[in-house]
Order: structure tokens, then sequence, then C-alpha cells
């Protein structure tokens, strides 16, 4: 008995180790060497530290443990039985086997010890084929939850690119600001000197000094934004408590980056998509499996023949038993349900319509992967184009509030003409900025839509 409680203790110690090992196995993103995050590099760490990726590698283990119990059925099954029991018989169960003991010369005892072994083993010949649906659906389920794992990565792809470029386009939004900041910071030095020698009025100080907090406040509200946008990056990246560190900038928005239209039709693309989309594999495994359930729940319409065998034995008085005290038994069992109720047939309907349910969600699947492509094309040939017309209209407005200030300096222009083209200017950066980053965004969901934006983090498996 000690013995076997050690060897239980020890087994829920190795259970524990390996449980504590899983856990520590789990990464976590490490930006310490990091100094200027740039968006490749954010969806890389993603994919390696977020724990919804541990949770969708665990699913897929979980199903191929599912496969091999699903094997399993087709072997046959061997089982072992022991006991040892001490019987006392009724008072009038002894006398009575007393009488009888002392008609035939013998004696009875009211208490026994009995002592049985046995072993028996049973293996299942032909099911209905419920083994071989069984297994076709468990290897289904393993296709599908793999899939789902892919398609998990690719939704944290996408969704780690907005967080970024929507962060990234606070942190622009941030230093537009401080640069307003600076240039009325530079205005109120020169009104204020101008003042101080009679050569300015004492209203352009004033006005100054009210875009001057203008600029200030707008300064404080998008380093507000931008650090709310961190902690949805954070999140995302799986750093601990949702925290992102102060040490690290985003990469700075490239005003100059090239943008390219999408050369392909939309057809093109709609066939490709569903060709690579995990989603769409992961509802075709779903179909898969659905028809092997349908064979799972004819099974019990067909008989169940199985074969077994024992041996078996018995001993009274003491545990030492010997080969006469066994026997053996051998047989064949076959059944076949000749009427349940109508419940088979009423699974059988079920399963039918779980496949019908599985074949029009993967066609409304096809559909919407469709729509999801052609409005992505649509919205990144407006964001082409909005990127054109804004950086035509930077150079404009720039150049009229150089124009502006240089008036404003001799003498030839009011301080209000100056505000305005100030603000100009500013609002002209803030909507090139949007415009650019509704670009980078509409390209990162198109490549979403048709299933590559896994393509430069995980080649081999995009080639499956």
């Amino acid at each position: 008995m000690q013995r076997i409680l050690v060897g239980i203790l020890s087994l829920l110690c190795c259970l524990g180790s390996i449980s504590q090992a899983a856990e520590e196995k789990m990464a976590v993103a490490d930006l310490s060497k990091i100094k200027v995050l740039d968006l490749r590099t954010a969806q890389s760490l993603a994919l390696a530290g977020n724990p919804t990726m541990e949770a969708s590698r665990a699913r897929v283990e979980q199903a191929k443990a599912r496969v091999s119990q699903a094997a399993a059925a087709w072997w046959p099954s061997l089982d072992v039985s022991g006991s040892g029991a001490n019987i006392r018989l009724s008072e009038s169960s002894y006398q009575q086997n007393r009488g009888l003991a002392a008609l035939l010369g013998g004696n009875a005892d009211q208490t026994t010890d009995r002592y049985s072994a046995g072993v028996q083993a049973t293996w299942v010949l032909f099911d209905g084929f419920y083994r071989n649906f069984k297994e076709q659906q468990a290897a289904f389920d393993e296709q599908s939850v793999a899939a789902a794992l892919i398609d998990s990565r690719r939704l944290l792809v996408t969704s780690v690119a907005e967080a970024f470029l929507n962060a990234q386009l606070a942190q622009t939004r941030v230093d537009i600001a401080r640069a307003d900041e600076a240039f009325y910071t530079r205005q109120l030095e020169d009104a204020q000197n101008r003042f101080n020698v009679g050569a300015g009025p004492w209203g352009d100080v004033l006005n100054i000094k009210v875009q001057l907090n203008t600029a200030r406040t707008g300064l404080m509200l998008y380093q507000r934004e931008f650090e709310a946008a961190g902690y949805g990056l954070a999140a995302l990246l799986g750093l601990p408590d949702a925290e992102f560190p102060a040490h690290v900038q985003l990469e700075t928005l490239d005003r100059e980056s090239a943008t390219k239209g999408q050369q392909k039709t939309p057809e093109v693309l709609i066939k490709e998509a569903l060709a690579a989309r995990p989603d769409v594999r992961r509802l075709e495994m779903v179909v898969k499996q659905a028809e092997a359930a349908k064979g799972v729940a004819k099974a019990p319409f067909y008989p169940k023949v199985q074969v077994g065998g024992a041996v078996e034995g018995a001993r009274e008085g003491d545990a030492g038993l010997t080969t006469d005290d066994f026997g053996n038994t051998v047989a064949m069992n076959m059944s076949w349900n000749l009427y349940a109720g109508g419940g088979d047939k009423a699974r059988m309907i079920e399963a039918e319509q779980a496949k019908r349910e599985a074949v029009y969600t993967l066609a409304g699947l096809r559909n919407s992967v469709a729509a999801e492509i052609r409005q992505d094309l649509a919205l990144l040939a407006a964001a082409q184009e909005q990127v054109r017309l804004q950086r035509e209209t930077v150079k404009l407005v720039q150049e009229n509030r150089d124009l502006a200030k240089n008036e404003y300096e001799a003498g030839e222009a009011s301080l209000v003409r100056l505000n305005e083209a100030q603000r100009d200017l500013t609002t002209t950066y803030g909507r090139l900025a949007q415009a650019l980053v509704s670009y980078q965004l509409a390209m990162q969901r198109l490549l979403s839509a048709t299933g590559q934006n896994l393509a430069a983090f995980d080649p081999p498996a995009q080639k499956k």
C-alpha cells in the first residue's frame, strides 16, 4: 500500500511539473532592445506573444488527441480484474449450511475469505462503420481547428496593423501639434519684441498667445490619444498589463511613401482568396465533418458484432490461486436494435440538417469574401486618390502660409491672414496623415481579405 501511495504522489508531482512547464512556455514580447517599432516587427511580436495564439494552439492539440481517441476504437480492449473479500454469513444461513455440512460429514465456517482474478478481452468486428466515420469526423475536426488557428493568426495580423496605424496616426498628430506650438512660440517672441520697441500693437501679442494656447491644448489631446492607442497595441502584442514601454517610439509615418494600386482584377483576387483563406478552408472541413457525422448517425441501423474471451478464477480461504482455480470463456456476440422509439431516425435527420447548415454557411462565407474584396478594392482606390490630392494641397498651403508669414513680418498683411494660413497648413498636414493611414489600412485589409497577409511571416504554412 505504501508503494502505491508513493507512486500516486509521484504521478501527481509529474503532472504538476508538466502543467507548470506549459505555463512557463508562454512567450512574452521583449521590447527592451527596441527603440523604434515598425509594423512588421509589431506583427511578428504579436504572433509570438499573444495569449490567444497559445489558446488556439492548445485547441489544435486537443483535436489531435481526439483523432487518437477515435483510432483507439479499432483495437481490442483488455481488462484485468481482481478482488478479495471477507464474507460472514448471517446466523440463520450459517446454521443452515452447518446442518447440510453435518449431513455430508463436513464442517461449515461462518466467516470465509474469497479471492478472484481474471483477464477479459473484447474486440468489435463490425459496428455499422461507426468507427470509420468517427475517425473521419475527428480527422476533419483536426483540420478544421488547424485552419482556425491560421485564421486567428490572419485576423491578429490585421488587428495589429489597425492598432499600429491608428497609434501611428496619433503620433503624427502629436508631431504636427508640436510644430504648430513651435511656430506660434516663435511668432510670440517676434510680436513681443516688436511691441517692446513700439513697432507692433499689443493686440497681436494677445492674439498669438490665444493661438499658442490652442496649439498646446491640441498637443495635450493628441498625446492622450496616442497613449490610449498604445494600450490597445500593447494588449495585442501580449505585453503584461497592456502597458506599452515608454522608451519605444513608433516608426514615423512616411509622407512620401509610394501608393501603388491593385493590378489584379476583382475576379482573380476572389479566386485566390477562396483558395487561400483559412476560414473558407475551415468551413470546408466542417462540411466534410458533417458528412462523416451522417455516417455515425447511420451506424445504429446495422448490427454490431464482437468477439470476447475471458479467463477467470476464484478461490476461498487464501489468495494462492492455481491453474486449477481458473476457467475460460470464448464467445461471439451479435446485437441489432430493431426499434428505439424513432430516436435513430431523428438523429439521422439531425445529421442531414447539420450538413445542410454547413453547406449554406460555406456558401454565405464565399459571398462575403467576394463582397469584402470588392469593398476593399474600392476603398484602396479612393485612399490612393485621396493621398495624391492631399500631397498637392500640402504644397499649395505650405506656399500660402510662407507667403502670409513674409507679408505679415513686412507689415503688408494682418495677423488674421497669417493665423488662417497656419490653421490651414496644420489641418492639411493632418488630412494628409489621415489619408496615408487610410491607404495603409485599406492595403492591410485587402491582404487579409485575400488571405495573403501571413505570407511574410509563415511562407511554408501558406504553401500547404
